[in-house]
């Protein structure tokens, strides 16, 4: 049985390296996208796949569309093996200046957005005698900087859901775990420091902000999708419930003493 996979948020940062990990182990990848310019990219840089590979436009945040796009892979393929949650947005602010609006988005791209594709690819899974989700969180679900208040709480929301999915899925063989990056090479992380360098140039931000792990430097997309495909694969049929930081030991360190 060939595996069918759906990757939100695949059109470009983790979700494009997640899709292109499975797509390597020989699956066959749908991604739900909202981004039309990084859709029409993928799909350029990705036809040597043939139809092994499918970009659709989907709002993850709406029950409908997640519901058609969901249903649509798993009456075209009969099954449904891997669910990768990597669509996400990045929001800033404290209590107090946190509107209610953002908190609604952010909580609605980031954390609802994967229980609506949970809800309808586990009956797929079902099918196919089970599967893996793997919803992508942040370190920032543990300890996290000044001035994210929604964004931070998503991903503690992340966390949470993805221990009740698991436990109420696991005696169906229907697994899922969740991966917690430190600041990975994105374009959303690319964003933020066009935002934040000030006077410095975006590539020196970055570099300083991939300092801050003492690893060095920031993951790329392709190490996370290393460890979304292992975390998909048979290899970790006995691993579910489970939260894995990926951050070059950032949460890891305490602040140097400064002299």
């Amino acid at each position: 049985m060939d595996k069918v996979a759906i990757v939100t948020g695949g059109a470009k940062g983790i979700g494009l390296g997640s899709a292109l990990r499975l797509l390597e182990d020989g699956a066959t990848v749908t991604i739900f996208d909202l981004d039309e310019a990084a859709i029409a990219s993928a799909q350029k840089d990705l036809a040597h796949y043939g139809d092994k590979f499918v970009a659709v436009k989907v709002d993850i945040s709406s029950d409908a569309q997640v519901m058609k796009a969901v249903n649509d892979v798993g009456t075209k393929y009969a099954h449904i093996n891997y669910l990768v949650n990597s669509a996400g947005i990045q929001t800033y602010g404290t209590a107090e200046d946190t509107s209610e609006e953002l908190w609604d988005k952010t909580l609605g791209v980031n954390v609802k957005a994967m229980y609506l594709t949970a809800k309808y690819a586990i009956p797929f899974m079902r099918r196919a005698g089970g599967g893996s989700i793997v919803n992508i969180s942040s370190v920032q679900a543990l300890s996290n900087q000044k001035n994210v208040l929604a964004y931070a709480t998503s991903k503690g929301a992340v966390n949470a859901l993805t221990r009740a999915i698991a436990v109420d899925y696991a005696a169906e063989q229907i697994r899922c775990n969740a991966v917690l990056p430190g600041c990975v090479d994105t374009p959303m992380i690319r964003a933020t420091a066009e935002s934040f360098a000030g006077e410095r140039s975006a590539d020196e931000f970055l570099h300083e902000w991939g300092l801050t792990h003492p690893i060095g430097r920031m993951a790329t997309i392709h190490e996370i999708g290393q460890l979304v495909g292992f975390l998909c694969s048979e290899k970790s049929s006995f691993i579910t419930g489970s939260s894995y930081v990926i951050d070059g030991g950032m949460t890891s360190q305490l602040p140097n003493k400064l002299a």
